[in-house]
């Protein structure tokens, strides 16, 4: 019997830049630059919720969210950091990472649907991504 293949849920791909892969997940950079927006999308075909994941994928899962967390919180001092594993638009299994401030432009309800989506300019979305990818390898 085969195997389904990982593959990007298209809106994802849309709306995000890479930036790495993990040995679980895929690291995206939400494409709204007004919040440092890290995403996590385990690269295993048609998940929708963490349970589907075996032990040791969740327990690697956890692993990457905590390494990801640590580098949000070196690299921006975020007053807090939101995650989230919603769905609600986007049923491939994916977790949100968000660094939020007081002086954030959404502070302090949800992002989402605050505001319409304000993209990175390209050398910003590039600086953001090497900063992460470096944060990730430390």
């Amino acid at each position: 019997m085969a195997t389904a293949t990982f593959s990007l849920h298209p809106q994802l791909a849309q709306d995000t830049h890479f930036v790495t892969d993990l040995p679980l997940c895929r690291v995206l950079l939400m494409n709204e630059s007004r919040y440092p927006w890290f995403i996590l999308v385990p690269r295993r075909a048609d998940l929708r919720e963490i349970h589907e994941l075996d032990v040791a994928e969740r327990a690697q899962l956890w692993a990457e969210s905590d390494q990801l967390s640590r580098a949000l919180l070196a690299l921006f001092q975020p007053d807090k950091l939101n995650m989230a594993a919603l769905g609600n638009m986007v049923a491939q299994l994916h977790v949100h990472h968000i660094a939020r401030f007081q002086t954030d432009a959404a502070w302090p309800a949800p992002v989402w649907g605050k505001f319409p989506a304000l993209a990175y300019a390209p050398e910003v979305a590039a600086q953001r991504i090497r900063s992460m990818q470096e944060a990730l390898r430390t």
